[in-house]
């Protein structure tokens, strides 16, 4: 009996805890939406990324609200910013720092990069060159850079969120599947629906949504729920259902090719994430429903398409055609 109202005691404890990641997200979606209106979803799946480690790529039309979400979760997690605008000269030396020569002392000293920040806005990513593209791989896989044969540790928490315009607009140069692997999560905003618009239409100026956002959250507290996060069980039958959906990507000859190792491991640190910010110590298949399309959308590709559009009709047909039960 004493055993036994010990565990209830510890359930109880692990719950609160629990709750209080939960009720983290739902004070940081609250202060981000106050400058990106009615994209609650969208920003949950960003907050997802973040506590995952990973990094994330935000693929939509000019003026949708992509630069608006990167500054207004900086500003709300208290993260240091800075925002990178890509375009055909960028070098990557713009991007990594430099060292130069200072006369007085007689010696080099580096100047760091932008890079060198907790939150870097990568802006249209897809306007730059392949070799500037290729400096960000290192950063983002690593979280360290290498300049002149030193290498150099960057900010932690760091994370990178791209910004890319549609492959079929002018004057872009499409990321190859190397470096699309590298990002967590794709995501896009969309048009706001009536009513946000609405809020748009009436208010001042956008920049007056996005300074009316608060910090809410410490970094320490960022770094504990990425910690937390790496805890959340998942059962053997959770495990067998995510590898029923890796089985389907592989076996089935509509796909081009079937998720990586690192594309199956990154669907279920973000499933992990997802339970704890739903207030959760484990993972149910519906975590693994919501973050499958943001995780893998970007790593599919149709057997019968080249320019590799077609990752949400797969998606949909892992959704509906593989059992959640064997």
């Amino acid at each position: 009996m004493f055993s036994l109202n010990l565990d209830k005691q510890q359930d109880t404890r692990t719950q609160l805890v629990e709750n209080q990641y939960s009720e983290m997200v739902q004070v940081t979606v609250a202060e981000v939406s106050k400058a990106l209106l009615g994209k609650e979803h969208q920003i949950r799946l960003s907050l997802c990324c973040l506590f995952s480690g990973g990094h994330l790529l935000l693929e939509d039309l000019p003026g949708m609200g992509k630069t608006t979400l990167s500054y207004a979760l900086a500003k709300a997690l208290g993260m240091q910013y800075n925002r990178i605008q890509f375009t055909s000269d960028l070098l990557p030396a713009d991007i990594l720092g430099i060292s130069i020569y200072d006369q007085s002392s007689g010696q080099f000293s580096f100047h760091p990069g932008p890079i060198f920040n907790q939150l870097v806005l990568a802006d249209e990513i897809n306007r730059t060159t392949p070799k500037t593209q290729s400096a960000l791989l290192e950063a983002m896989e690593e979280h360290q850079v290498t300049v002149e044969g030193e290498t150099r540790r960057l900010p932690d928490p760091f994370f990178v969120i791209a910004t890319q315009n549609p492959v079929n607009l002018a004057g872009t140069y499409p990321l190859p599947e190397s470096q699309l692997d590298r990002f967590l999560m794709r995501l896009r905003l969309g048009y706001p629906d009536q009513r946000a618009e609405r809020e748009l239409l009436e208010m001042d100026t956008e920049r007056d949504k996005v300074e009316s956002v608060q910090q809410c959250l410490q970094l320490q507290q960022v770094t504990d729920f990425r910690k937390r996060s790496a805890q959340v069980k998942a059962s053997s039958a959770l495990l067998d259902y995510v590898q029923r959906l890796i089985a389907f990507t592989r076996s089935h000859e509509e796909f081009h090719f079937g998720l990586s190792p690192r594309g199956s491991l990154a669907l279920m640190r973000a499933a992990k994430t997802w339970a704890l910010m739903c207030g959760r110590d484990h993972v149910v298949p519906e975590d693994v429903q919501t973050v499958l399309p943001a995780v893998v959308e970007h790593r599919l590709r149709a057997m019968s398409d080249e320019d590799g559009h077609t990752g949400a009709a797969l998606v949909q047909r892992l959704l509906s055609e593989v059992d959640i039960i064997d």
